[in-house]
C-alpha cells in the first residue's frame, strides 16, 4: 500500500431550496428604475418562513460570585485555623488533655487486725467502687432523654440505693463532671451483675436502634472491702471502717494512718468510658496498711461477751462490760460490752451500742473502790487486818446520816470483816484514821487514788476514753469526804477499776494497760508495741495483806463474794452495788452492780472486772449477778491460758471478833 494518505471524501453539501424568481418590480410614479433611482422596499418574508435563535447569557458573572465566596469561606477557615492552631494551641489542648484523660485514686489495702495468736478479727477482701461519667448519660450520647432514669431504675435495687440520689449524680449541676461515685466497696458479685446487664444492653442495641445501651458510663475501680469475720465479737475494740474507707471508731480509727497504708494514683487515656489499650498510663502504686496484732485473746473474748451479754439480758438491764487482763504485763485479754453490735452491719446497729461503753462509761463504782481506801489504810500503817473497828447501824457525819445495805445491830468487824462484808460505816471510821483532821484524811485518801489512776487516762488512748470523775479534796462537798471512801461520789470505767486490781495483784505496782502488741510492716517485718510504763503504788506487804483480804470476800461464808468461787482456786475478789445517776436525768436512779477480783489469789495471773448498769429483772446486788459472771470467766481463762492451781491454802484472816 502506498504511504499516500487516503483520498478524503467530499461530503456533498445539502442542498437548498431553490428561491421562488423574484416578481418584477412594478413601475411606480417616479417612473422606471434608473440609475439615480431609489431602489424599492422588499417584502417582508412570512414568519413563518425562518426559526427564531435565542442565545445564552454570558456565565462570566456568575463564575467571578461563586469565586468570591468560596475565596471568603477559605479566608475565615484560614484566621479560624490560625486562632486555634497558633493563638489558642495550649487552651485546646488543655481541654483535649482534660476529655481524654482520667484519673483516680488506688486504694491501698487496709492492714488486718488479729488476736494475740494470730486469728483474724478484721481482714480486707477484694471489692469495687462503683463509678460513672455523668458525659455518657446524656442525650446527645444516649440519643435518648431519660438515660439517667432509665440507669437509676436497673441499678438502684442492685446498689441497694435510693434512685432519686442515683439519678442526680448522673445529672449533676456542673455539666462538665467526668467522674461519681455512685457506691463504695461493693462485693464482686454485685459488679458482676452490672456487667452483666451492661452486655445484654450492649447486645440489644447493636441490633435494635431504638435501645440505648444507658449504662455505657458506668464503670468501677478495684478496691477492698473491709469483713470481720466473728460479728460482732470484740467490736466494741475493732471499731469500724465507714463508706469511704476510714476507720469510725475503736482500733480502726486509734490506728486509722497504720492501717490505711498510702493510696496510689493512675492516669490513662479513654474513650467512651473505657480505656485506650494503646495509649500510656501513669501509675503511682499504692502501699498496703500495717497489719495490727491486738493483745486479745479471741477465746477469752468470745467467753466473756457470751457471759456479759447472757447476764444483761437475764437481768434486764442497761449495758454490761466485763474485762480480762493479765495482772503481770497489763495486757488487756478480752473487754467485752453487752449490748453490742455488727460491724458487718452497721444499718442495724444502734449508735448508743457502736463505742466501747468499758472505757467510755464513767459511773460511780460503789464498795469495789473499798480496796482502794483500804490500801490507804495499810500503806499508811494506821491499821491492820485484825484491828477492831466497832460498825453501829448509822453514822452521823458532816450533814447525812450513814448506813450499810441491810440495817443491823452494832458489828464488831476487824478492817478484814470490814472489807468482807462491804461495810460502809466500817470505811467511813477507817479512813477517817488517814490523817488528824478530815481535811488531811481526804488529802491523803485522794493521792492513793490518783496514784491508781482515777482521775486520769489509762495509758490506752483509746478513741472516746474518759478519765472519770475526781475533784480535788478541796473542792469535796461534806457528803463527798465520807461517800468517796466507798465509791460514791467519785466516777470511773471500767477499765481503771480492773487496772486498780490488777494493780494490787502485781504486787502493788500499776502497769497501764495496753491492748496492742506491735504492728506488721508491708515488708513483713513485726514491731513490738513501746512497753508500758509501771508505777508503784503501793509496797508488794500490802498488796500482799490486801489480796489475802479480798479471799475473805469471797471463802468466808460472811462475805459477799461466795458465788464468785472456783472449785481447786484461790480467788480474791469484791462487790460492789452502788447507786446509779441516771444519764437521761442526772439524777439517782437504780443502780450499778459490779464485781472485781483475781487468781489465784496467791500467784495472781488474771484479773476479771464485771459491771451491770440498772438491772431491772431479779437481784441487783454485785454479788448476786456479777459474781456468776465473773466466776464463768475467770475459769474460762484459767483453763485456757492452762493456769494451774497452786495447791497453798488460804490464810482465813478473822472478820469478827468479839468484844
Amino acid at each position: 500500500m502506498s504511504d499516500r494518505e487516503p483520498p478524503r471524501r467530499r461530503v456533498p453539501r445539502p442542498v437548498r431550496p431553490e428561491r421562488p424568481a423574484r416578481p418584477a418590480r412594478p413601475v411606480g410614479r417616479r417612473g422606471p428604475a434608473g440609475p439615480g433611482a431609489r431602489p424599492a422596499r422588499r417584502p417582508a418574508p412570512p414568519r413563518s418562513a425562518a426559526p427564531r435563535v435565542i442565545r445564552l447569557g454570558s456565565p462570566r458573572p456568575r463564575l467571578r460570585m461563586i469565586g468570591l465566596a468560596l475565596t471568603l469561606v477559605l479566608i475565615a477557615f484560614v484566621v479560624r485555623l490560625f486562632q486555634v492552631q497558633a493563638v489558642d494551641a495550649s487552651t485546646y489542648a488543655a481541654k483535649a488533655q482534660q476529655n481524654r484523660y482520667v484519673g483516680y485514686t488506688l486504694a491501698a489495702e487496709r492492714g488486718g487486725i488479729t488476736d494475740r495468736d494470730g486469728v483474724a478479727l478484721a481482714t480486707s477482701v477484694d471489692a469495687y467502687t462503683i463509678t460513672a461519667d455523668p458525659t455518657l448519660f446524656t442525650r446527645e450520647q444516649l440519643k435518648v432523654d431519660d438515660g439517667p432514669e432509665q440507669a437509676a431504675a436497673l441499678l438502684a435495687p442492685i446498689l441497694g440505693t435510693d434512685q432519686n440520689s442515683i439519678v442526680k449524680k448522673l445529672r449533676p449541676a456542673d455539666k462538665k463532671l467526668r467522674y461519681v461515685v455512685l457506691a463504695y466497696r461493693q462485693t464482686p458479685q454485685v459488679w458482676k451483675q452490672i456487667k452483666d446487664l451492661k452486655t445484654t444492653l450492649a447486645t440489644k442495641a447493636g441490633t435494635d436502634p431504638d435501645t440505648a445501651n444507658v449504662l455505657a458510663g458506668v464503670l468501677a475501680v478495684p478496691t477492698s472491702k473491709r469483713v470481720y469475720p466473728n460479728g460482732d465479737l470484740a467490736a466494741g475494740i475493732l471499731g469500724w471502717v465507714d463508706a469511704e474507707g476510714k476507720g469510725g471508731g475503736g482500733v480502726e480509727q486509734q490506728l486509722n494512718g497504720l492501717l490505711a497504708g498510702k493510696d496510689g494514683k493512675i492516669r490513662y487515656a479513654q474513650s467512651g468510658g473505657r480505656q485506650v489499650p494503646t495509649v500510656g498510663s501513669t501509675e503511682t502504686p499504692a502501699v498496703p496498711g500495717s497489719d495490727v496484732e491486738l493483745t486479745i485473746d479471741r477465746d477469752i473474748q468470745w467467753a466473756a461477751q457470751k457471759a456479759i451479754t447472757d447476764q444483761v439480758k437475764a437481768s434486764k438491764a442497761d449495758r454490761g462490760y466485763v474485762i480480762v487482763q493479765d495482772t503481770r504485763t497489763g495486757e488487756v485479754l478480752a473487754m467485752a460490752d453487752a449490748p453490742g453490735f455488727d460491724p458487718n452491719d452497721l444499718s442495724k446497729a444502734s449508735g448508743v451500742n457502736m463505742g466501747n461503753a468499758a472505757v467510755q462509761d464513767a459511773y460511780e463504782p460503789g464498795s469495789t473502790a473499798k480496796i482502794m481506801s483500804m490500801a490507804a489504810v495499810l500503806q499508811e500503817g494506821v491499821a491492820t487486818p485484825q484491828t477492831h473497828v466497832v460498825v453501829p447501824n448509822r453514822l452521823h457525819r458532816g450533814d447525812r446520816l450513814f448506813k450499810d445495805d441491810i440495817d443491823h445491830a452494832t458489828w464488831y468487824l476487824t478492817l478484814n470483816g470490814v472489807l468482807a462484808k462491804s461495810s460502809n460505816i466500817g470505811t467511813i471510821l477507817a479512813t477517817g484514821q488517814l490523817g488528824k483532821t478530815q481535811r488531811q484524811a481526804n488529802q491523803v485518801l485522794y493521792s492513793y487514788l490518783r496514784k491508781f489512776g482515777l482521775g486520769s487516762y489509762t495509758g490506752l488512748d483509746f478513741p472516746g476514753e474518759t478519765k472519770g470523775i475526781l475533784a480535788a479534796p478541796g473542792d469535796w462537798s461534806t457528803s463527798q469526804q465520807y461517800t468517796i471512801p466507798f465509791g460514791q461520789g467519785v466516777s470511773l470505767t471500767a477499765m481503771q477499776a480492773a487496772s486498780v486490781y490488777s494493780t494490787i495483784a502485781n504486787g502493788g505496782v500499776r502497769v497501764e494497760p495496753t491492748l496492742v502488741r506491735g504492728t506488721k510492716g508491708p515488708d513483713g517485718g513485726f514491731t513490738p508495741a513501746a512497753k508500758p510504763q509501771q508505777t508503784r503504788v503501793v509496797s508488794a506487804k500490802t498488796a500482799k495483806t490486801l489480796a489475802q483480804m479480798l479471799e475473805s470476800v469471797v471463802d468466808d461464808e460472811e462475805g459477799t463474794g461466795t458465788k464468785a468461787r472456783i472449785p481447786g482456786y484461790r480467788v480474791a475478789g469484791k462487790t460492789g452495788t452502788a447507786n446509779r445517776v441516771d444519764p437521761a436525768t442526772g439524777k439517782y436512779k437504780g443502780y450499778t452492780s459490779s464485781f472485781a477480783g483475781f487468781a489465784p489469789a496467791d500467784r495472781p495471773r488474771i484479773t476479771v472486772y464485771c459491771a451491770i448498769q440498772n438491772a431491772t429483772e431479779g437481784s441487783y446486788f454485785g454479788g448476786q449477778i456479777c459474781g456468776p459472771v465473773y466466776k464463768q470467766v475467770m475459769e474460762f481463762a484459767l483453763k485456757s491460758l492452762q493456769v494451774p492451781p497452786t495447791g497453798a491454802k488460804a490464810a482465813k484472816l478473822p472478820v469478827t471478833y468479839k468484844p
